[in-house]
């Protein structure tokens, strides 16, 4: 106040202004960088999670394929620790069989909570229908691995024949060699999973009945070379790297990629115990932004040489370099003197928005209906039902609000999909796609 006239001097209130907004600013700079440092130090799912996960980690297993990857770069870089996961095990699995045991168990007897699995794993043991005493196991989708990138390969035995994404030129060669008394033999690595569904849709595509003109053996990834070497099949269905090492050994070809005959097909998911998510939101959580994170490094062309450097390694895959990196950047080596190079037929981790990663429950109807057309699913059932009951679209799209992701997809189906043959799967018909197949057990 003024003494001589009772009055507050406006210089001396606006200087207390002046000096009041600078402290202000001041400190909202400092929170500014305590903000910006925290989030530098932890990304934006873990930032958002404050109280962080429930455990500091859990066990998920692979098998040695090329699109575990993201599970593996997740742990090679500290992805999973980053988000409050430090005690992260990813262990390897002798077969899918394996993975299916080890899955029933869960960490608490010693096995596993989740893992890389094929597609269609969360409804064939959710259902029960390849677990012990057919005891259900519900499982959770919780988000896609990959698109693409399997391989239909076929023993040098057939390599004068015009064998490709057309499987017809096989089926007089098998039938004289049934005739001659010797077994035909088609591999995949486990009944009802995407192998097993691409190799009957390539010989049956073709005229070939994969329950009547073959026998579809069970061998798991890693074993699928060394079997063909010695004879054991005739052709097999398997992920990479073990379609390109058979080719680099000169044991067989590959006939087609599978994203030749359906382009940008889901292949692996990342699949976890119901109850382990249930009990533990905020860890799964953080999982899958993991994940999701690992996902959008294994996707840039820039990280491909390093990628296939560390899952080559002998605790990951034990799989020399040259037999990953090929595929994976999009080049082709089919084998008989067939190369193609960048090709869009790589192997897919995340696309542009994460519609690869994306779980689709259409894409998952796809491979329930295909079940059902071998036999392996009652024709009556209820197939929204199930998908609803396993697929966590809505925990991925939690996932991808929390990350800070923008255009991400949000709907159900992703739309009628197509195939090489010309036949078409429209999520809201199944029943006309399974009407349009020759060859089928179950009638439509």
């Amino acid at each position: 106040m003024s003494k001589k006239t009772g009055k507050t001097s406006s210089i001396t209130v606006a200087a207390m202004d002046r000096r009041a907004l600078l402290r202000q600013a001041s400190a909202t700079a400092a929170t500014a960088a305590l903000i910006s440092s925290i989030r530098a130090a932890f990304p934006s799912g873990a930032f958002a999670q404050a109280a962080g996960p429930e455990v500091k980690g859990t066990k998920l297993g692979f098998i040695a394929l090329t699109d575990a990857a993201p599970l593996i770069i997740a742990k090679e870089k500290g992805i999973y620790a980053k988000y409050g996961l430090p005690d992260m095990e990813i262990a390897k699995q002798a077969s899918w069989g394996a993975t299916r045991d080890n899955m029933a168990l869960g960490t608490k007897a010693n096995g596993i909570d989740g893992g890389h699995i094929l597609s269609p794993k969360p409804y064939l043991y959710g259902t029960g229908k390849v677990m012990q005493n057919n005891q259900p196991l519900p499982m959770y989708t919780l988000l896609r691995l990959n698109e693409d990138c399997q391989g239909l390969s076929v023993s040098n035995e057939y390599k004068d024949l015009p064998v490709g994404t057309d499987a017809s030129p096989l089926k007089e060669a098998f039938a004289k060699k049934r005739a001659a008394g010797k077994e035909v033999k088609a591999a995949m690595t486990f009944p009802g999973g995407t192998h097993d569904l691409w190799i009957r849709y390539w010989l049956a595509a073709g005229g070939i009945d994969p329950d009547k003109e073959v026998s579809t053996i069970v061998v798991p990834p890693a074993q699928m070379v060394a079997n063909m070497k010695v004879g054991t099949m005739d052709c097999f269905c398997v992920g990479e790297p073990w379609n390109e090492q058979l080719v680099n050994q000169d044991i067989g070809f590959t006939a087609a990629t599978t994203g030749e005959i359906w382009f940008r097909h889901p292949e692996k998911v990342l699949g976890m115990r119901a109850d382990w998510v249930d009990a533990n939101p905020k860890a799964a959580m953080a999982i899958m932004m993991a994940t999701m994170e690992a996902q959008m490094w294994c996707e840039k062309m820039e990280n491909k040489q390093e990628m296939a450097t560390i899952i080559g390694r002998r605790q990951w895959f034990n799989v020399p370099v040259p037999d990953i990196i090929g595929r994976i950047k999009g080049d082709i080596n089919y084998g008989r003197g067939k190369v193609a190079k960048g090709t869009n037929l790589l192997m897919k981790f995340w696309g542009e928005k994460g519609e690869t990663s994306y779980p689709w429950k259409s894409l998952d109807a796809w491979f329930i209906t295909e079940n059902i057309r071998w036999g392996k699913f009652e024709a009556n059932l209820d197939v929204k039902g199930l998908v609803a009951r396993t697929n966590r679209s809505d925990l991925w799209i939690e996932a991808a609000k929390t990350m800070g992701l923008t255009g991400y997809p949000t709907g159900d189906s992703r739309g009628v999909e197509k195939f090489f043959d010309g036949k078409v799967f429209d999520p809201a018909d199944p029943q006309a796609y399974l009407k349009s197949l020759a060859i089928k057990r179950e009638a439509a």
